[in-house]
């Protein structure tokens, strides 16, 4: 199976994750503009007439901007469905993604084929989150287009599972679009992950210290300062275990090293206002990969940094030398 057409003309093999309260117009705007797969989970979007009013925006800026670059288009951008139990405004989210014609959608959270059915209606495809293979299949089962393979490192909610053990597992029964997520902030990560089988580099923490995130400027000065040995791994704030800033996690009045088990079973996802919504707003979620993020920038100048990293770590490897950074 090949890339599917709205995703093989990117100036970069890059998705960018949907990130919670943080991915707005703007930066969903940026990322595509600079050639990379914007998206953004349906949920930012409160109350859900705010939604039709992104979508509305999203498309008509895209649209402008394609007709004035048609040598350079804009990437696809992505709309990130929660598909669990507790998501009592997921009908509703998909009929604008109709409306709109969302060129991808991502699942998270559960598998539905009427979801990916309806995706499938105007020609959309849907990526399904996965943590391992039982779920890989599963989606599939369901209809899903794609996989997302989140590993171990990745910021927000996590896998365990090794890139390289994931990855392989997965391409022995799936020849389809492959994105991997975990630790992924640098341009020779993505052409890592292409090396070892993936098709796309899945990046959401790098962007959260973007000029255009939606993110407390504290929150982006700790992700510049931070490495790899900053990020908790815990399920105490959603129910469901996530790397998470550990300077935040002090910050909220807490002990990053002694953080107690949640139950899983109460998990919440819906659209209505609850704690797990401030937990995002106090405990920042992050990435392992950080340590790749030296400054603040805008989107468009960290695309161009990921290009530069990419192109001389496709170089290096064509010749056989070890990767090395640039700048």
């Amino acid at each position: 199976m090949s890339v599917p057409s709205v995703l093989s003309n990117l100036r970069l093999p890059v998705i960018g994750s949907p990130l919670f309260i943080i991915s707005n117009p703007d930066l969903v705007i940026a990322q595509c503009k600079a050639g990379v797969v914007g998206s953004f989970p349906s949920l930012n979007a409160r109350p859900i007439s705010q939604l039709d009013e992104w979508l509305d925006q999203i498309t008509s800026e895209l649209a402008a901007y394609d007709k004035a670059n048609p040598d350079r288009p804009s990437a696809p951008f992505a709309v990130n469905q929660i598909v669990h139990k507790t998501n009592n405004r997921l009908d509703e989210d998909i009929e604008l993604c109709v409306k709109y014609k969302a060129p991808l959608v991502i699942t998270s959270l559960g598998a539905r084929a009427e979801v990916n059915d309806a995706i499938h209606s105007y020609g959309g495809i849907v990526m399904h989150d996965v943590i391992n293979t039982w779920f890989a299949k599963k989606a599939l089962e369901k209809g899903a287009d794609g996989l997302i393979a989140v590993c171990s490192g990745a910021g927000g909610h996590a896998g365990t599972l090794s890139p390289f053990a994931l990855i392989q597992e997965i391409r022995q029964f799936f020849d389809g679009p492959l994105a991997l997520s975990g630790s992924i902030a640098h341009g020779g990560a993505v052409a890592a992950a292409q090396a070892m089988g993936a098709d796309f580099g899945y990046i959401g923490s790098a962007f959260i210290a973007c000029d255009e995130a939606n993110a407390d400027e504290r929150y982006k000065d700790m992700i510049v300062n931070s490495g790899a040995d900053d990020i908790v791994y815990s399920n105490l704030f959603t129910g469901v275990h996530g790397n998470y800033l550990k300077p935040s996690i002090e910050a909220a009045g807490l002990d990053p090293n002694d953080l107690p088990e949640s139950d899983p079973s109460k998990m919440n996802f819906g659209s209505g206002g609850n704690q797990k919504s401030k937990a995002w707003k106090d405990i920042w979620g992050c990435g392992q990969g950080i340590g790749a993020i030296g400054k603040r920038m805008s989107t468009a100048e960290f695309v161009d940094q990921l290009e530069q990293e990419y192109n001389a770590s496709i170089a290096a490897l064509s010749t056989g030398r070890a990767f090395a950074p640039v700048g």
